[in-house]
């Protein structure tokens, strides 16, 4: 290296450390305890608890003391947490906050669902949720924003108002319905259950109906975020208390401690997670889960016919804590592992790209932050679940760690194997377990999917050798970004072909999809999706729409994905713009239904491929290896790790 060059590089560090220096990480921490024009028996008593234990927590892990703003009633020198001093606090620290820095938005309180007919995106059951600010009112008409709630698209607006600065942004609610918070059943009224005098138990959730609509009077307009530019969620990860249509509790914790006082679960499971000293924010969901099993199997003795709740993660969990940075530490799954004697049990199996005998890491997280790993190979696979031993480097950990296993490479058998006479072009990327793979000529097992020819000037052609990825004489790409475009869709569509295989039926009680056809706003027809099906051409004017519904009364794990005639990846749901692939609970007195338009769907090569489970309690919610964007960096986490048990499996392709 030149001198020359050599001062470049160290300038350049120079540079860097320096804005990394100046980077800055704030937090605002709202509780909502008491609702004024509500009656007493509905007001909480743990959110002026929650932001003071958050607060203590965030200053253990470096935040300056004037960099934490407290909003929460019965806090001494804390801005009363009313709608309109919330907006205002969100305001001034979206004008503090600069280009490389991090904030916390931490909601502790009430939330409630309402139908809500101004929103431009509609949930499958229709309601919107909203987080109870210590002034709000019951709504006088039947539908529109509650006065003095704060509606998810509010909350949606700001974080998009954040990311568009370049701002990590970690949300954390701490309340019911919480998650679909930031995506733009009505829960039981909030109850107080008296047992000891010094341990009742009270769940977080008003029906939106039983509020009060309180003494008349015009409020305040309460400021929005600034329009913003939507980006992608790289920057973004967010921790929810329960799922849209769950309660969550507020008790004394920790269970029997001699300090124990009034605490919403999720925020206590957190302040107690942190001081594992976790490297990424699904190391730290990790650690929030294995926290919640004791309390919630005490809450279930007590209360069996009430749903408890599974906290919800999304984002971009394998980001570093406290960091801006969108790079994950790690690009393969991680699937959290319970050890039961000298075996270990994974919630993944053939459906999330496992094959017999692979090999893994095994990862164990000590209680003081030590993290100890090593090789095995898997013993025991079906399509929900995997089992192999315990390393025998790892015997000796302790019975409080927390395990986990990623795989070691992407399987050979879901490779697309492509014939070409040239290496392939860099810069390729792939959600596990796809991959591209070179198939030579003369070795065994390279029977080949395709054959890329390098044309020079005239582009790329890449000619179809397997019926699976469609038929016809090949396509032609104009330029290098293009043909990576074409061979990354082509290596999904394989392994969504291998999944529409090991998924072997199109049977889940309760869920229907239906590809419909329409014209302007009448529909001509709908058929059932088959599990493999080609659908006739479209006439002039028509177009095609996926409707799904759900009625089985459960929460359902769904995908739908399409590659486009020219082999481009169409994320459905979850989409581009950040929704979830946890789709909504619904019954057959409250369907959740949902219509998504697919205009790309017409030509020869096109696919569409939808998969749906149950999402069975304190479980794991899956994407299938099946793709959203990569930009998007979005995934969704809920629950503890349960006992693995077969569950019915929807899958359904249609081709052209």
């Amino acid at each position: 290296m030149t001198r020359r060059r050599l001062r470049t590089v160290l300038l350049l560090a120079m540079l860097a450390a320096a804005t990394c220096a100046g980077a800055a990480q704030r937090a605002l921490l709202v509780g909502v305890s008491e609702l004024v024009n509500q009656p007493a028996s509905l007001w909480l008593q743990a959110p002026r608890n929650d932001v003071m234990l958050m607060r203590e927590a965030l200053l253990k892990q470096g935040f300056a003391a004037t960099d934490i703003t407290v909003v929460a009633d019965g806090v001494s020198g804390a801005a009363l947490p009313e709608a309109q001093r919330i907006h205002e606090a969100l305001g001034r620290l979206l004008e503090q906050s600069q280009s490389g820095d991090f904030v916390l938005l931490y909601f502790s309180g009430h939330g409630t669902r309402w139908r809500d007919a101004s929103k431009r995106y509609q949930e499958p059951d229709g309601l919107a949720e909203n987080f109870l600010a210590r002034d709000v009112r019951g709504a006088v008409s039947g539908s529109g924003a509650l006065p003095g709630g704060l509606r998810d698209v509010d909350f949606d607006g700001w974080v998009q108002a954040f990311l568009a600065r370049n701002v990590f942004v970690w949300s954390v609610f701490d309340t019911c319905s919480a998650a679909s918070m930031t995506r733009g059943r009505a829960p039981a009224s909030a109850e107080v259950v008296v047992g000891p005098p010094d341990d009742e138990v009270r769940f977080r959730g008003i029906r939106a109906d039983l509020l009060a609509q309180g003494a008349a009077g015009a409020s305040a307009a309460a400021p929005t975020a600034p329009a913003a530019p939507a980006v992608p969620r790289a920057r973004y990860v967010a921790f929810f208390a329960s799922e849209s249509h769950q309660v969550t509790p507020e008790l004394r914790l920790p269970r029997k401690g001699r300090d124990a006082q009034p605490q919403g679960l999720l925020t206590w499971a957190v302040a107690e997670a942190l001081q594992r000293r976790p490297a990424t924010w699904r190391e730290l969901f990790d650690v929030v889960l294995a926290l919640y099993p004791p309390v919630i199997s005490e809450l279930e003795a007590r209360f069996p016919q009430r749903e408890l709740p599974s906290p919800v993660a999304e984002g971009n969990l394998d980001a570093p804590l406290f960091a801006n940075s969108p790079q994950p530490l790690g690009t393969r799954p991680v699937w959290r592992a319970q050890r039961s004697g000298a075996n270990l049990a994974i919630q993944a199996g053939q459906l999330d790209g496992l094959v017999p005998r692979q090999e893994l890491r095994v990862l164990a997280s000590l209680e003081d932050g030590t993290r100890r790993s090593a090789a095995a190979v898997l013993a025991q696979l079906d399509p929900a679940g995997a089992q192999l031993p315990v390393p025998a480097a790892l015997r000796d950990v302790p019975g409080s760690a927390l395990w986990s296993v990623t795989p070691l490479a992407e399987p050979a058998a879901f490779a697309l194997r492509v014939r070409a006479d040239k290496p392939l072009p860099a810069g390729l990327s792939f959600d596990y377990p796809a991959s591209i793979r070179l198939a030579r000529a003369g070795e065994d097992g390279s029977e080949a999917d395709l054959r890329w020819t390098d044309l020079g000037p005239a582009g790329h052609r890449l000619e179809l050798l397997s019926p699976a990825l469609g038929t016809g004489t090949g396509q032609v790409a104009a330029d290098p970004a293009a043909l990576r475009e074409r061979l990354q869709g082509f290596a999904r569509l394989k392994w969504l072909g291998e999944l529409n295989r090991l998924a072997g039926g199109a049977r889940l009680d309760g869920f229907e999809a239906a590809l419909e056809t329409w014209r302007a706003d009448r529909m001509l027809r709908s058929e059932p999706l088959a599990r493999s099906a080609t659908p006739g051409p479209l006439l002039a004017g028509e177009r095609r729409v996926l409707r799904v519904r759900n009625t089985g009364g459960t929460s359902l794990d769904m995908v739908i994905v399409g590659i486009d005639p020219e082999g481009g990846l169409r994320p459905v749901y979850p989409d581009a713009a950040g929704a979830s692939n946890r789709f909504e609970r619904g019954t057959r007195e409250l369907p959740a239904a949902k219509h998504f338009e697919l205009p790309w769907l017409a030509g020869p090569g096109a696919r569409l491929f939808v998969l749906a489970t149950p999402a069975a309690p304190h479980s794991a919610p899956r994407l299938f290896g099946a793709g959203v964007d990569p930009a998007l960096a979005d995934l969704r986490v809920r629950g503890q790790l349960g006992a693995p048990k077969e569950r019915q499996v929807f899958a359904a392709m249609i081709f052209f």
